[in-house]
């Protein structure tokens, strides 16, 4: 069984209210978990109006499927319209 990780620093810039941020955060997740069957959790950060960090996790039985999975998720997070990615932490 092989578990990959990842976990990502997103920007809301636009983000005018904790109502916006958290419609911006739950568009995310869903959008994530039924494009690519991952699990999503908001990890910190939680009351900070534009700042959001999202973990995100998949199991497969094979290590090149679970990696290139999440660098697909890390490529649809850049470019996304509203939320503006500053880093991440990958592990497989």
């Amino acid at each position: 069984m092989i578990v990959g990780s990842l976990r990502v620093r997103l920007l809301l810039r636009e983000a005018r209210s904790l109502k916006d941020r958290r419609q911006i955060v739950q568009s995310i997740k869903d959008r994530l978990r039924n494009s690519f069957n991952v699990s999503v959790a908001e990890l910190q950060a939680q009351e900070h109006r534009q700042i959001v960090v999202l973990g995100i996790a998949m199991v497969s039985n094979e290590a090149g499927h679970v990696r290139h999975a999440l660098l697909q998720i890390m490529e649809v997070l850049r470019r996304h319209p509203v939320a503006e990615f500053v880093d991440h932490e990958l592990d497989v």
